[in-house]
């Protein structure tokens, strides 16, 4: 899954075009996170549930993953490991970040204490 492309086609709107509103919806609790930053998993996630779900009822083993700044999001790492994706592809200043969120779900924490 390319989550940037999923995302604008999803809400309709670019990254770039966002940063006009997001913030005023973040600061009215329209949303509860930049959805570039972090995948709305109410949303786009379900999508993906969706095509995960029917094609591997259609073709056991076959792999998923995704590519994009999500892959470098500790939440939305959790959220496809729980999904049951295979692989997460970020740029390479992510790959910290990517490698312990993906360490971290594999183990079960969550991020809070």
């Amino acid at each position: 899954f390319g989550t940037n492309d999923l995302t604008q086609m999803t809400y309709g709107f670019s990254r770039d075009d966002a940063a006009r509103f997001i913030p005023k919806y973040l600061g009215e609790k329209l949303i509860d996170v930049d959805p570039f930053i972090s995948l709305d998993k109410r949303a786009v996630g379900r999508l993906m549930e969706i095509a995960v779900r029917e094609s591997r009822e259609a073709k056991k083993g076959i792999k998923y993953g995704i590519c994009g700044e999500h892959g470098g999001d500790p939440r939305s790492i959790r959220f496809f490991h729980n999904l049951g994706l295979d692989y997460v592809s970020c740029s390479p200043f992510r790959i910290p970040v990517a490698r312990i969120a993906a360490a971290q779900a594999n183990v079960g924490f969550d991020g809070h204490e």
